[in-house]
């Protein structure tokens, strides 16, 4: 199992990658540089996205990295008229990302999510 040193996690956060990215100036987008400067540093790191779709509050999505990948981090998005997002967290087995949420005038929820991934 190959491991990321505490220097290359720091580099990786600190460009804008994971939680570093909440952190930071809300007005400012994401940079394609940070990505740029997160896969030089990060072994085999990739985004991969699940769009928006409607499921019923509190259902759980996931997303998976890619075979050979674990989640480094990610995040989840709940949309919609008075939509909440209720949880964004790893899967147990480090494999991917899972998002909840729910409405407050609605049985269903938009939920998109997005892991970050990287090489065993």
């Amino acid at each position: 199992m190959k491991t990321l040193g505490a220097g290359a996690l720091v580099v990786a956060l600190a460009s804008g990658v994971g939680w570093a990215a909440q952190a930071s100036d809300s007005q400012a987008p994401a940079k394609p540089e940070a990505a740029r400067a997160a896969a030089a540093v990060v072994d085999g790191y990739q985004v991969v996205k699940l769009p928006n779709a409607n499921v019923p509050n509190f259902q759980r999505r996931t997303v998976y990295c890619p075979a050979g990948k674990v989640a480094v981090g990610g995040g989840a998005e709940a949309q919609g008229e008075d939509a909440i997002l209720v949880g964004s967290f790893p899967t147990d087995d480090g494999r991917g990302w899972i998002g909840l949420g729910r409405q407050t005038r609605y049985g269903d929820v938009g939920i998109s999510l997005y892991a970050i991934c990287a090489n065993r």
